[in-house]
């Protein structure tokens, strides 16, 4: 267990180490960031900030040096970062989940291999391939690169095999998968908390909307479908955190389907559509991460109040904060990033025991 004073490290300085870093501070931990970017959101809150490169070898041994236990915001963090640190200083969760997470690929055969429903897939390493690959699993489907991508980029949907040229050429000609069209009723979320001794806790899932890839709004109590289902995603995505010995938060998400719950994609880290669990959960899905990987006891998952609702605030929308702000009942997060874009999240804002007005 670590004692209060200790030093968290946090590779990333994106606004989900924002919240971790607040969250460890509650806890009475110091939190230590490294990220290779200038600008850091999670640096703004925390006590140390490193600015340097993912292989900087002697800037990630002195990072190791200042830190207790170390833990990662994103999931594009180099496995090789952490299996370097991981020489140095305990590091929650490991390299495992990670690298299966950056393998779209190798993300569904490890879930196939436990059981796990997933969509049809193929491997496409070339143009090729995917003609091969759309006469195995017919269209409509999604062409997927294997690595990186997030928020829909990397992504293109092919109606007939005859977009496949357009597909390949979207998509940057990178290896992908291509991944057969699964017809669902609700996409939702399973995000769980693993302890060092194996104790899992699941929060309440959430039925989740994207508008143009990104997640737009994430809402509880989902519908009938979802809450039937629930529990055998629950425990699927219990079996992928005692195969992957995880420790920290992991979030899956699911489609709801006539067949039963299809895994979609895992994320080995604090989770967008979890953001609702700060005012709307016994403790928050960053608090849990933060107990986890410190070896505390694990805080109750409980919803507190019905319903919530989680709006995220992109691009322009976090011009709407003052008119958020006069609603007595919404909680606002402003992530303090300097830049206004087009698909980029600056912010949320969440209802807990409420409705927006």
């Amino acid at each position: 267990m670590l004692p209060p004073g200790s030093t968290i490290g946090i590779l990333g300085g994106g606004q989900l180490g924002r919240m971790l870093g607040l969250a460890a501070a509650q806890l009475g931990y110091k939190v230590h960031v490294y990220a290779p970017d200038a600008e850091s959101v999670a640096a703004e809150v925390t006590a140390h900030h490193s600015q340097a490169a993912w292989d900087d070898e002697p800037r990630l041994a002195a990072f190791a040096a200042a830190c207790d236990a170390v833990t990662f915001e994103f999931e594009n963090v180099p496995v090789d970062t952490v299996r370097f640190l991981s020489g140095h200083v305990a590091i929650r969760p490991g390299a495992l989940g990670l690298e299966i997470a950056q393998d779209r690929l190798a993300e569904k055969k490890f879930v196939a291999d436990l059981g796990g429903r997933t969509a049809p897939f193929a491997s496409v390493p070339d143009r090729a391939a995917l003609d091969i690959a759309l006469a195995d699993i017919g269209a409509p489907a999604i062409l997927k690169t294997v690595r990186m991508g997030y928020d829909g980029k990397g992504q293109a949907r092919l109606a007939t095999p005859a977009d496949a040229d357009t597909a390949w050429q979207t998509i940057g000609r990178h290896a992908a998968i291509l991944e057969g069209f699964v017809a669902f009723e609700h996409e939702f979320s399973v995000i769980l908390v693993r302890g060092i001794d194996g104790e899992i806790r699941t929060w309440d899932s959430s039925v989740n909307v994207h508008e143009g890839g990104i997640l737009a709004t994430a809402s509880l109590p989902p519908p009938p479908v979802v809450i039937e289902q629930q529990d055998e995603a629950r425990a699927m995505m219990a079996e992928i955190a005692d195969a992957l010995d995880y420790v920290g938060v992991l979030t899956g998400e699911f489609f709801a389907t006539d067949a039963g719950p299809v895994f979609n994609e895992m994320a080995p880290r604090v989770h967008n559509s979890g953001h609702w669990t700060i005012e709307g959960a016994v403790t928050s899905q960053f608090e849990n991460h933060i107990r986890a990987i410190a070896g505390l006891p694990l805080g109750s998952t409980a919803t507190r109040q019905l319903p919530v609702m989680m709006r995220n605030l992109i691009g322009a929308d976090i011009a709407l904060i003052p008119d958020l702000l006069a609603d007595e009942n919404c909680h606002v997060h402003h992530y303090s990033k300097t830049e206004v874009r087009e698909g980029r999240k600056l912010g949320h804002a969440t209802w807990a025991g409420a409705s927006p007005t």
